[in-house]
């Protein structure tokens, strides 16, 4: 009895209206709780932007400043630091209705706040002409005192990828393993490739790719597989492609290969031989040219001198063939051979006398 009584009183003091007022009076706080919590950073738009090199991007930025910030507007936009011990690198600013550029000539060229007026609530920056350099993380922070608020937002740069190049490794044989393959030479990773048939028909049996390599095996080739294949590569930000022709060759006739070896290492091995014997017989040529050379040398050599004989001499040695001859004084003696010997005059010890030789001259005619 007690019990239902204090329920019926607690039921009793309160009208049905207090309900509505209390969740009134809730809300209101809630409101003027939020209002007292200062500046509000917000944007719709993602957390990582990925773009291509070339084109523009616009990092978002809206703010709403509460009643009680009453202080001067600042905003920064600035490169945060991926060392957390340096000091981020501030890019843009506006302050009191002017907008200033911090950034140096790469980072610096082609910002600009999207709005024409930053203080109306949207501090978005814009970057024209992006390049690889621009791969950061960005940072608006908006300053009304005592109300101060940030938004970080990641922005990637990637290249796209160039136009790949096709080609074929293998003749084309029917019957042999034939691979195609693709390869772009610029773009940011990952790059993806991707095979297909022009006539969008179904890959010949036993056919694998690689999306990471470029590559289409296939095993056993046939007339079926023979046509147009494109290769497409692409990445985040951007697309390629390209087109090749695969033919099916007929393969050649294996005995016709061995024959043509066969008679082009024999006639490799005559023109070897015949090099040999032409080679030899130079060489044994110029071998006998030089012996007939020496032997001339030594025939036109000249005989050694023999020493002057008088014509006296000569025709007395012919009339007297048992006579004996001796120089005397440069006088020639002949001597008969019964022994005895003459003397030559005195004037033979010196010179001949210019008469004594005429007369023998004379005598000798």
């Amino acid at each position: 009895m007690i019990r239902k009584t204090n329920t019926a009183l607690r039921s009793d003091s309160f009208p049905p209206w207090s309900s509505v007022y209390l969740l009134f009076t809730a809300s209101l706080l809630s409101t003027e709780l939020k209002c007292a919590g200062g500046m509000l950073v917000a944007s719709t738009g993602p957390q990582t932007i990925q773009k291509a090199q070339g084109e523009s991007v616009t990092l978002g930025c809206s703010y709403t400043p509460s009643p009680s910030d009453t202080g001067e507007l600042d905003i920064e936009w600035s490169v945060v630091s991926p060392d957390t011990t340096q000091k981020d690198h501030m890019l843009m600013s506006f302050t009191s209705g002017t907008t200033y550029i911090h950034g140096d000539n790469t980072l610096g060229k082609g910002l600009s706040f999207a709005a024409p007026d930053p203080s109306m609530g949207d501090a978005s920056m814009s970057i024209a002409l992006l390049s690889t350099a621009h791969s950061a993380t960005y940072q608006c922070k908006v300053k009304k005192s005592p109300g101060v608020d940030a938004r970080k937002v990641s922005l990637v740069v990637m290249a796209r990828p160039s136009v790949p190049k096709c080609w074929v490794e293998g003749g084309e044989l029917i019957g042999e393993v034939v691979s195609l393959h693709c390869q772009s030479a610029e773009g940011s990773t990952p790059l993806q490739y991707r095979w297909g048939r022009e006539n969008a028909g179904p890959f010949p049996a036993a056919t694998t790719q690689d999306s990471v390599t470029g590559e289409l095996r296939i095993r056993n080739h046939s007339h079926s597989s023979a046509g147009f294949y494109l290769c497409e590569v692409n990445n985040a930000v951007g697309a390629e492609r390209c087109r090749i022709n695969l033919r099916a060759n007929k393969p050649p006739n294996r005995a016709a290969v061995i024959v043509g070896s066969i008679v082009g290492s024999l006639l490799l091995i005559f023109m070897l031989v015949v090099f040999i014997g032409l080679l030899y017989w130079k060489l044994s040529g110029r071998r006998d040219s030089e012996k007939e050379f020496s032997n001339d040398i030594r025939e036109d050599a000249p005989p050694p001198e023999s020493r002057p004989v008088s014509r006296r001499t000569s025709r007395s040695a012919s009339q007297q063939p048992g006579a004996a001859y001796r120089q005397v004084g440069g006088t020639e003696v002949s001597s008969p051979d019964d022994g005895h010997t003459h003397s030559p005059s005195s004037n033979s010890r010196g010179h001949t006398p210019d008469k004594h030789r005429a007369e023998c001259d004379g005598f000798s005619v």
